[in-house]
């Protein structure tokens, strides 16, 4: 009885520690940037250095862009190398050769796929390639996207694995093919923590700023297209706190409060849509 509770007060001791330092973070931003959030911090774009005013709106729509891109691209492929670790590689080499290659990838630093991606997209130039060649957004995407394929795979392969093997033997009992075994029972089984994976993936690279410095590049007037420099949040952020105006130091408080405060209600709001069984399937 007594080892019980101590363990639960460990427990409880330890979930205190964690939480404290992100309390104290998310307290302190409010506290220094609640003050530069007004309508033209989320409707104008930024001013010239030394101006008061302006906003951040075109860095929150290019973060909305760049991310998009992010998970067009990381999700599919992290799910879809996920499936074939767990279902369909189970001990073969090449398995065992992206299993490796994706944790290589989850240690490797941001600015380095920052600029994997430059040598890759901004720095040749194909003439009937017009995407390439140039900073862009598409550029930036396919730099966070890369970094999100390691997490999405390793946490969607780890997931299958949970799902109890009677369930594949009943379907395959059943005649179901393996492939629409895997994808209509096995992974919409698994896919409450296949989201979470995602979610984790996606807060991950929504705060980056190394990579975009080599492929985003940033755009100080409004720009949704994929094909040129965009704004992004991230660098807004870093291109304000390194100002010698205070006015932009305070939009850089402000920045980082609504950047942190968007990826909690993404997740939360998918965690939510999960938890009422509308991705489940249940409903």
């Amino acid at each position: 009885m007594v080892t019980d509770h101590a363990v639960t007060a460990l427990a409880v001791l330890a979930t205190i520690l964690v939480i404290l330092p992100l309390a104290f973070i998310f307290g302190y931003l409010l506290i220094k940037g609640a003050s530069s959030l007004n309508l033209n911090f989320f409707i104008k774009v930024p001013v010239p250095e030394g101006e008061l005013g302006g906003g951040m709106a075109n860095a929150i729509a290019g973060s909305g862009v760049l991310l998009g891109i992010a998970s067009l691209i990381g999700v599919p492929l992290g799910i879809g190398s996920g499936i074939f670790l767990a279902e369909f590689g189970r001990g073969t080499r090449l398995a065992n050769a992206v299993r490796f290659t994706a944790d290589v990838l989850n240690g490797v630093p941001s600015i380095v796929m920052g600029v994997t991606a430059y040598a890759l997209i901004v720095f040749p130039r194909v003439r009937f390639l017009p995407f390439l060649g140039h900073f862009s957004a598409l550029a930036g995407g396919v730099a966070l996207g890369i970094m999100m394929i390691p997490t999405v795979c390793r946490s969607t392969e780890e997931m299958l694995l949970m799902v109890p093997h009677s369930i594949r033997e009943a379907a395959l009992g059943l005649g179901v093919p393996n492939w629409r075994s895997t994808l209509s029972i096995t992974v919409k089984t698994a896919s409450p923590g296949i989201i979470t994976g995602c979610m984790l993936a996606f807060a991950r690279v929504a705060g980056e700023t190394a990579p975009l410095l080599f492929t985003a590049l940033g755009n100080e007037f409004w720009s949704t297209s994929v094909n040129d420099p965009i704004a992004a949040l991230p660098l807004q952020i870093f291109n304000y706190s390194i100002s010698p105006y205070e006015d932009q130091h305070r939009m850089a408080w402000g920045g980082a409060l609504v950047l942190i405060v968007l990826i909690v209600l993404a997740v939360s709001l998918v965690r939510f849509v999960t938890s009422r069984g509308v991705l489940k399937g249940n409903s």
